[in-house]
């Protein structure tokens, strides 16, 4: 049975058998292990799993995919759920759960953003993604790639670059490079905002225009003299921060609320 790729669905099927090995081997799944892949396709990925698990679940939105693959694996080996996972509740699934799979590029970032909700629940994530993206998600402050992602998602994960793959690695072939990415939320939080929403929002605020100075990207927020005060230089701009300065400046935010709430 040929698929045509749908190019709403991104979808570009992992086919190198070296690429794959490598994947499987990056994951070691173990037989009792609760497994989730996202987007498994035509199964390059889930018929290794499959045959190292006990039981795997995948999350696929084409639904003549979903019919193939119901046909190829029985369901007390293979749990097929048919949806959006940019909408699925992983956190359902069950604790210590492994993320798996090749995620369509064209929702990769709000994807991740979707995982990090429930990172609490997560043993960790190996995914492939745009080796673009990857570089961006594992960047150091300073450096070009390094922006609102690299934070947002250091915040929670530790996150290493473990495979890179060619274009020729699927079938159709990207325009671009990829690279599979591992991610392992932390235990307990280096730096825990007291606030994660506004955390979130100084983040996006700061980052929006990444050219501005604090001065000026946090204008809604601080004023020239509080960077002293908080031991941040007002004239850096964000990428020039880490995640322990942002939470930094979000937890500043939350305090003076808290303040004026006190005195009326």
């Amino acid at each position: 049975m040929r698929h045509q790729p749908r190019r709403r669905f991104g979808q570009h099927f992992l086919t190198d058998e070296s690429v794959i090995a490598a994947i499987v081997s990056a994951i070691a799944p173990q037989r009792h292990d609760l497994v989730v892949e996202i987007g498994p396709g035509l199964g390059a990925l889930t018929r290794p799993l499959a045959r190292q698990l006990d039981h795997l679940q995948v999350v696929e939105i084409d639904r003549d995919i979903v019919a193939r693959l119901r046909t190829m694996f029985p369901p007390e080996r293979v749990t097929v759920h048919e949806g959006d996972a940019l909408e699925f509740d992983f956190s359902a699934l069950g604790a210590e759960l492994r993320v798996v799979g090749n995620l369509p590029y064209n929702i990769s970032t709000p994807l991740l953003f979707h995982l990090a909700a429930c990172a609490s629940r997560l043993r960790d994530i190996h995914v492939m993604l745009q080796k673009e993206v990857v570089e961006r998600m594992v960047a150091a402050p300073s450096g070009p790639e390094y922006g609102r992602l690299s934070v947002m998602l250091q915040y929670r994960f530790r996150m290493e670059c473990i495979i890179a793959a060619p274009p020729s690695a699927f079938r159709p072939e990207p325009k671009v490079e990829s690279a599979v990415v591992r991610m392992v939320p932390y235990a307990r939080l280096p730096h825990p905002a007291r606030d994660e929403e506004l955390f979130a929002r100084v983040v996006a605020a700061a980052f929006m225009h990444r050219r501005k100075t604090l001065r000026n990207a946090l204008r809604e927020y601080f004023c020239a003299a509080d960077y002293g005060r908080i031991g941040i230089d007002a004239g850096l701009r964000a990428q020039n921060l880490g995640v322990e300065d942002f939470v930094r400046l979000a937890d500043e935010v939350l305090a003076r609320q808290e303040i004026r709430q006190e005195t009326g």
